[in-house]
């Protein structure tokens, strides 16, 4: 299954999005919440990033979603060819979309593929 790290600056926000991805995805949804800096501050942090990666690397690769700005530029140091993807998508429907996609056992270009598919979800 592929795993899903949400990489936000505040360790909250990547949580409570993992916690509502999980929810709606179903629990058995690899996806780990990597937030803030190591000593709790708003940030990013590549060895929370690492950790939460290989908490949800099950050998199908991973999917990162990252918020904004330097969450993005750290995601992207992880980047590994076929293995890591760095995805450009809205941080929570992205994450939803990925998660439930992962969840159904999709590969991982088509988890990718439904993450971005969020950026055209409308709400009205």
């Amino acid at each position: 299954m592929v795993g899903i790290v949400l990489v936000a600056h505040s360790a909250g926000l990547a949580a409570e999005a993992a916690a509502l991805a999980r929810g709606i995805a179903g629990p058995e949804a690899p996806v780990a919440a990597a937030g803030g800096t190591d000593d709790g501050g708003l940030g990013t942090s590549v060895d929370l990033i690492e950790a939460a990666l290989r908490d949800v690397d099950q050998g199908d690769g991973v999917l990162l979603i990252p918020d904004l700005g330097s969450s993005v530029l750290t995601a992207r140091l992880l980047e590994e060819d076929g293995r890591v993807v760095v995805a450009d998508v809205p941080f929570v429907e992205g994450a939803i979309a990925a998660a439930v996609a992962a969840g159904a056992g999709a590969a991982l270009a088509d988890v990718l593929e439904a993450a971005e598919e969020a950026r055209a979800y409308r709400k009205l």
